[in-house]
C-alpha cells in the first residue's frame, strides 16, 4: 500500500534539515580507528536477530538531537536510560566527534545518510530519480567516502540509506510519474546499498521511510538491503500486521517512533490538532516499546524519537528534554529500557488546563486566564511558566515565554496575543530538579469587541494601488471593509500608501479598529475629509506593532483615510478589516 499523506506534519525530524545542509561537504582521507563490530542479521523467516561479534543484540534506543560536538554532555545520561543506541540522519566529517564519545560510553550509531526529498513534507527540494544521473552520481561517491572513513569504527552499529523519501516523493509528483519515481528512487537505494556492501561487508545497510507503505517498493526494486527501517508513532502497533499481510522476507527495525503526531489525532474546537496531554506522551513510548518487542524474530529493536533540546513547537510536541528539561516522557523510556529509576526525582504531572471563558472567542489583548492543576510526585515546590506559539498562523515555531500573573489557586492571568488567530498556549510546571510538566491549549484570538456600528462596513473604499494578483491575491480595498477576516487589502511593497473609505455622508465617529495582516504599518495616521481631496489629522501612530489596532478618536467627514508611511516589513501594507465606528 502507498504510504499515507502526512501534509500537515509540522514536526519532522529536528536535527535532518541541518544534517542535510552539509551533505555534500569537502571529504577528508580515511581516518584510522579501532577495530569496528562485525555486525550482522543472522536467522531465518521470522526468528532473525541482530548479531554484534556473534552476540545477540536488540537496539534500544533514542534518535539523537544535540550537536555532534556536545555528545560527551549528553551520552552518559543516555547509557543511564539503559539506551545502547543512538540514530541520525547525516554522516559527514562533523560525526566524529559523536562517533568517538559513542564508543567511549558503550553506545552503538545507526549512521544516516540524507537523500532528498526526506523528511515526510519534502524538505530538501525534488529530484527526479529517473533522470538526475548526476545527483545520484555524486551521491553514490559520497557516501561510500563516509562509510570507508567510518567503517572501522567501534560505535558503527549500521548505515540507513535515506528518511521518508518514499513519502516525501508526492509532494513532488502525482499519478503514474510518482509511481515511476518511486520505484527509480527504491533502485536507486539498492545501488547505494551494493556500493555501500562493496566498501563494509561487517556492518548491514536499511532504509527508513514513513510507515510500512514503503515497504512493497524495496521488496521489489532494493533486495540487498539487509533489513527494513520504518517511522511510525501512533501506528507503530499496526506493523506486525502490515508485515506478515505483506508477505515480507526481511526483519526490521523501527527508526522513529512514540507518543501521536500532529498527523494523527483529530483537531480540536479551535481546528488545529489536539495535541496529547503529558501523561498520554509518556503512555505513548511505553506502548511503542511494546509494540516492537511484541514482535519477536522480526523487529529488531527501536529508536525512538526523540532525545532533543530543542525548545520549540516540535520540540515540545516530541522532544524527552526541551531545554534540558526532563519529562514524563523522559522517564518512560528509561523504564522501557530497564534503566534504574529508583532514586530519581520525577516531573510534576499537569492533570488538568483549562482557558476560562470562551476558547474559541478570545479578544486580542484582553486578559486570559488559565487555570492549571499540578502535583508533583516527590513532593517538590512547583512553579509555573506561560508560553505561547504562532505556529498555525505563520509557521512560526518558537515559543514565546510570557509575562503572567498568578491569582493562586492555580490560576495563571495573561494578556491575550494582540494578533487575531488561532494561538496555542503552553504551560509549565516546574520542580526547580530540572524536571518539567508541559500542557498546552489552543485559542483563538479575536478582534476586540466594539460597542457601537461599523459605519464602513460595506462601503465603497479606494487606495493608493492593491496586489492584482500574489499568493492569495487580488487584494482590493474592498477585502478591508467586507466584514470578512479572511479577506485582506494589500498594496505595493513601498512607502507611503493609504486606503479610505467613503461613509457616504459627513459623520461623527469616534473608534477606527484596525486588524492588520502581518505586512503592517510602523507609522500611520488616521485622516478625516469632507470632499476627498483636504485632509485633516485625528490620530498619528509611530509605535504600530501589527495584530489589532484600536484607537479612540474624535472625528467628522465623509471620508475617514489610513495614510501609512513606515512599513513594519519589507512587504507592502495588508488590512484584513478597517472599521470605523460611531
Amino acid at each position: 500500500m502507498r504510504p499515507p499523506p502526512r501534509t500537515r506534519r509540522l514536526v519532522a525530524p529536528l536535527t535532518a534539515g541541518a544534517l542535510a545542509a552539509c551533505a555534500l561537504t569537502a571529504l577528508p582521507a580515511a581516518q584510522a580507528h579501532a577495530a569496528g563490530s562485525v555486525v550482522k542479521v543472522t536467522g531465518g523467516q521470522g526468528a532473525w536477530q541482530l548479531t554484534v561479534d556473534g552476540q545477540p543484540y536488540r537496539i534500544k534506543g533514542l534518535t539523537w538531537g544535540p550537536s555532534p560536538a556536545d555528545a560527551d554532555r549528553y551520552l552518559a545520561d543516555l547509557r543511564s536510560m539503559g539506551v545502547n543506541t543512538i540514530r541520525t540522519w547525516g554522516t559527514d566529517a562533523t560525526s566524529k566527534p559523536l562517533f568517538d564519545s559513542a564508543a567511549a560510553h558503550g553506545i552503538k550509531v545507526i549512521a544516516g545518510f540524507w537523500l532528498q526529498p526526506g523528511g515526510g513534507p519534502g524538505s530538501g527540494g525534488c529530484v527526479d530519480y529517473v533522470t538526475d544521473t548526476a545527483y545520484k552520481n555524486r551521491v553514490l561517491d559520497e557516501f561510500p567516502t563516509w562509510v570507508r572513513t567510518y567503517k572501522d569504527h567501534p560505535s558503527v552499529l549500521m548505515w540507513d540509506v535515506g528518511n521518508e523519501s518514499v513519502l516525501g516523493l508526492q509532494n513532488c509528483y502525482s499519478g503514474t510519474e510518482l509511481e515511476r519515481q518511486r520505484d527509480a528512487y527504491t533502485t536507486f537505494v539498492n545501488d547505494v546499498t551494493k556500493k555501500i556492501h562493496a566498501v563494509d561487508p561487517n556492518h548491514p545497510v536499511t532504509s527508513t521511510d514513513a510507515w510500512a507503505g514503503a515497504w512493497p517498493y524495496f521488496k521489489k526494486n532494493a533486495p540487498d538491503l539487509d533489513l527494513y527501517a520504518v517511522n511510525a508513532y501512533n501506528a507503530v502497533c499496526g506493523l506486525k500486521s502490515a508485515w506478515e499481510q505483506g508477505g515480507y522476507s526481511k526483519p526490521y527495525i523501527v527508526t522513529e517512533t512514540g507518543p501521536a503526531g500532529e498527523w494523527e489525532v483529530p483537531d480540536d474546537a479551535n481546528g488545529v490538532p489536539l495535541e496529547p496531554s503529558d501523561r498520554a506522551k509518556a503512555d505513548g513510548y511505553t506502548r511503542a516499546w511494546g509494540c516492537v518487542t511484541g514482535h519477536q524474530g522480526v523487529a529488531l529493536g527501536a529508536t525512538m524519537f526523540h532525545y532533543g533540546t530543542e525548545y520549540d513547537f516540535g520540540g515540545i510536541w516530541f522532544n524527552l528534554l526541551p531545554a534540558g528539561e526532563k519529562r514524563l516522557s523522559y522517564y518512560a523510556v528509561k523504564r522501557a529500557y530497564g534503566g534504574d529509576t529508583t532514586r530519581d526525582n520525577t516531573p510534576p504531572v499537569i492533570t488538568d488546563l483549562t482557558v476560562e471563558g470562551d476558547a474559541g472567542g478570545v479578544p486580542a489583548g484582553r486578559d486570559l486566564t488559565l487555570s492549571v492543576r499540578a502535583a508533583d510526585p516527590d513532593g517538590d515546590p512547583v512553579g509555573y511558566e506561560v508560553l505561547d506559539s504562532s505556529a498555525y498562523i505563520d509557521q512560526n515555531r518558537n515559543l514565546t515565554s510570557l509575562p503572567f500573573t498568578d491569582l493562586g489557586g492555580g490560576r495563571l492571568k495573561v494578556t491575550a496575543p494582540d494578533r487575531p488567530g488561532v494561538w496555542k498556549v503552553y504551560v509549565k510546571a516546574k520542580d526547580g530538579h530540572g524536571n518539567v510538566g508541559v500542557e498546552t491549549r489552543s485559542v483563538r484570538v479575536v478582534p476586540p469587541p466594539v460597542n457601537g456600528t461599523d459605519l464602513a462596513l460595506g462601503k465603497p473604499a479606494t487606495a493608493s494601488s492593491f496586489q492584482p494578483g500574489y499568493g492569495d491575491c487580488p487584494c482590493p480595498a474592498a477585502d478591508a471593509v467586507d466584514g470578512d477576516p479572511g479577506t485582506r487589502w494589500a498594496s505595493d511593497w513601498s512607502d507611503p500608501q493609504w486606503i479610505r473609505v467613503d461613509l457616504g455622508t459627513r459623520t461623527a465617529f469616534r473608534h477606527v479598529q484596525l486588524l492588520w495582516e502581518a505586512s503592517y504599518a510602523k507609522a500611520y495616521t488616521v485622516q478625516t475629509s469632507d470632499d476627498g481631496q483636504t485632509w485633516g489629522t485625528v490620530r498619528t501612530v509611530t509605535d504600530g506593532n501589527g495584530g489589532v489596532d484600536d484607537l479612540d478618536v474624535s472625528g467628522t467627514g465623509r471620508y475617514v483615510r489610513i495614510n501609512a508611511t513606515t512599513r513594519g516589513t519589507g512587504w507592502g501594507y495588508s488590512l484584513y478589516e478597517f472599521g470605523v465606528y460611531g
